[in-house]
């Protein structure tokens, strides 16, 4: 199978690779074909967003990136891993170890602690509880929220609590950091706090994945990709690209 890659790079220096990927949903009655032939190759240290209409398939292509869900045809590798190949405990221990995901609504426990929420993920490793602690606080401090370590996610505002879901998906130092909507339900002043601290997080080294509706998101990226309708319609890095039509592959 021969296929062209997004951004020109070859497999070999792939971090996440998606070949002629499609997802279908089925019921009874009806079949939703949600993405459609996608291929897509990301090397570390890229800033990828993902932009488009609502229901082109952002947030579907978004959960088989993090393994929440799986392709109905196609392949996907990551770090040059087959998943198809895993078992779900191991596509779990994958996705704990190497995939830090940021959720629009936050999801943070509200019976635990901020330090709690942060560190319950490194507990699933066998991470003794000084190294926790230490990579907790270190995270907190990244993120400027050292000194709400012990409220609880009810005593935060709604920046704060952001801040505190992307300090929870990089303190376990993931190979790559995938963020559904970080800004959709912030104000302005702290959607723009949030979208600072991802772009620190990529100065840093940190490989992102967004999913935005927010433009100036793409302005900041390296590589902007847009769907329609499934599709991949086009790409590019930091300008804003006109729509055109569905392509197999850019």
């Amino acid at each position: 199978m021969t296929s062209k890659y997004l951004g020109g790079m070859s497999s070999k220096d792939a971090l996440v690779e998606l070949v002629e990927m499609s997802k279908t949903f089925a019921t009874e009655e009806v079949e939703t074909l949600a993405l459609s032939n996608i291929n897509i190759t990301i090397s570390a240290n890229d800033f990828v967003v993902l932009s488009g209409p609502s229901g082109c398939g952002k947030s579907t292509l978004l959960s088989i990136l993090a393994m929440f869900d799986s392709p109905t045809v196609g392949t996907y590798r990551f770090k040059g891993q087959l998943v198809s190949e895993l078992d779900l405990t191991e596509r779990t221990k994958l996705r704990n170890e190497q995939i830090g995901f940021v959720f629009q609504n936050f999801n943070l426990l509200g019976h635990l602690t901020v330090f709690q929420n942060i560190e319950l993920p490194l507990t699933w490793r066998s991470i003794n509880t000084k190294e926790r602690k230490d990579r907790v606080n270190s995270t907190l401090e990244r993120v400027g929220l050292s000194h709400r370590a012990n409220h609880f996610p009810s005593q935060l505002s709604g920046g704060q609590q952001q801040r505190v879901a992307v300090a929870r998906a990089v303190a376990g130092n993931p190979a790559v950091i995938l963020a559904d909507e970080p800004t959709g339900n912030l104000d302005s002043k702290n959607a723009e706090s949030t979208m600072d601290l991802l772009l620190n997080l990529h100065r840093n080294g940190a490989t992102l994945i967004v999913v935005t509706h927010q433009l100036s998101f793409g302005s900041r990226a390296t590589r902007w990709v847009q769907l329609k309708d499934g599709c991949i319609v086009s790409s590019n890095g930091c300008e804003s690209i006109p729509p055109g039509p569905a392509t197999k592959a850019i």
